[in-house]
């Protein structure tokens, strides 16, 4: 394959090249214009040589494939790309921010700034988990920010897409990765597990949160192995004054058995953008990694450690959705509140690793001043929250799968969309109130919600009773 002497000036397939923007040791970055294309775009171009890793050439295989696919702000927008037969190239949109690595010369940064980090990757990753992809190399050097401030990914040279064959699973067996940032089951050849970016995920929040990567940079396979059976040092043994509730997020992170961390990046973003609900655990208080008497034990374990079968990808975030549950606590809506704990009771029987976030909305007037106080002059949002902990009471629920919310807004519609949304939400359950013609004519929460909302919604009615039945004798039967 002979390749092209890239520089400026030279024109491939239509693309005009101009100033080299990056090199790296495996590709090189090029602005490229083209007439008919408006928005910023650039050219990534390997760096082929002879005698080159054969799994450089397949990773760029796999990046053309799974990048047209993509879509979303979390990614670069494709344009085009080019064969190995002449000139093999990948053509993408321009991301104008800067990566994570520009937050390196600050470490550590700020609890407030690493959970408003990790919460933005969280949900980016979310969504490339929802595509079916596992992206398998985060990394700061890997995370971009657009001005408007979402996470985009690049390099999906080592990802795995579970619709498009695996290249690199077929072709090579050695563990493929970043050292400091690869998770215990990719050293085992589990390519398609979503958990696994988690990990890597709270390998960097660690990093940024102490200034210290929590492996190490480890050279070589025994030193990667050691992350099977030797946990981190806990980050607020390192920085005291980092609350517990990150530190409790970063070491679920961190666990070695997939199953111990969260299953979804979404239930993770939640945590991170709502570090008042995290229930503080032994991580939290944590402040000494486990014994060698343990770390023998997890040791003697990891010998036999075999990788699991593969799951679909987005079968994890179909598993463990996020619920909300929008609770009427007005007077005489009772029975509606009754009718929406037992829809909620069964969506949850079937999916055990399923978030309830019940959600309660304190409307406050357009105009006017709220000051937020009932006739006996409680606290109305305290007490609309001490409720709402009522309500979720007989369901039985572990605290870990519970949060509460009490919302204060104008538009109770447009409140919960929003939450909805911000939240990664998956599914929608609330009451609708008895029809009349003032409803009909102005509209509905529920029917607003169900029109607007980014997920599916469940609508619960209170059974009307049913009319007695007539007297056959006085009705002449």
């Amino acid at each position: 394959m002979p390749g092209l002497r890239l520089q400026p000036g030279l024109e491939i397939d239509g693309f005009m090249i101009g100033a080299k923007l990056h090199q790296g040791g495996m590709a090189t970055i090029w602005h490229v214009s083209r007439p008919d294309i408006t928005l910023p775009i650039v050219m990534k171009v390997p760096m082929i040589l002879d005698g080159d890793d054969a799994a450089s050439i397949v990773g760029f295989e796999m990046e053309q494939m799974i990048l047209p696919v993509l879509s979303g702000p979390h990614v670069p927008r494709f344009i085009a790309h080019g064969d190995f037969s002449r000139q093999p190239y990948l053509v993408m949109e321009q991301i104008q921010g800067p990566s994570l690595l520009a937050d390196l010369d600050s470490l550590p940064l700020k609890a407030e700034t690493v959970a408003s980090i990790g919460g933005r990757v969280a949900t980016a990753l979310a969504d490339l988990h929802r595509q079916h992809v596992v992206h398998l190399d985060i990394k700061p050097s890997n995370i971009l920010q657009r001005p408007s401030g979402e996470a985009v990914f690049i390099d999906f040279g080592l990802s795995r897409h579970d619709q498009l064959p695996d290249l690199l699973q077929e072709e090579f067996r050695l563990p493929m990765g970043t050292g400091p940032y690869i998770a215990p089951e990719q050293l085992l050849h589990v390519r398609s597990d979503p958990r696994s970016d988690i990990f890597a995920l709270g390998v960097l929040m660690y990093f940024f949160a102490t200034g210290r990567r929590p492996f190490g940079n480890p050279q070589g396979g025994r030193a990667l192995r050691r992350r099977l059976w030797r946990d981190p040092i806990p980050p607020r043994a390192l920085c005291p004054d980092l609350p517990g509730w990150l530190q409790e997020i970063i070491l679920r992170c961190l666990e070695v058995d997939a199953d111990h961390r969260y299953p979804t990046a979404a239930q993770l973003a939640f945590d991170l953008a709502h570090p008042a609900d995290v229930r503080q655990g032994e991580r939290a208080a944590r402040l000494a990694r486990a014994g060698r008497l343990n770390a023998a034990r997890r040791w003697l374990k990891s010998i036999g450690m075999e990788a699991r079968p593969p799951q679909p990808i987005e079968s994890h975030a179909y598993a463990a959705p996020i619920i909300v549950a929008a609770v009427d606590l007005s007077p005489g809506a009772e029975a509606l509140g009754e009718a929406l704990r037992v829809m909620a009771a069964r969506v949850l029987k079937t999916m055990p690793e399923a978030r309830l976030a019940c959600v309660n909305i304190l409307k406050t007037p357009r105009i006017g001043i709220d000051y937020g106080l009932d006739p006996e002059g409680r606290n109305r949002h305290v007490q609309n929250l001490i409720a709402l902990k009522g309500w979720a009471q007989p369901l039985g629920l572990e605290t870990s799968r519970l949060t509460f919310h009490v919302l204060e807004a104008s538009d109770p519609a447009g409140a919960l969309i929003e939450f909805a949304r911000a939240n990664a939400v998956d599914q929608i359950i609330l009451g609708a109130r008895g029809s009349s013609s003032l409803r009909r004519y102005l509209g509905s929460v529920s029917s607003q919600v169900v029109a607007e909302a980014p997920c599916s919604v469940t609508v619960v009615r209170t059974p009307e009773p049913r009319p007695a039945p007539e007297n056959r004798e006085t009705a002449g039967l």
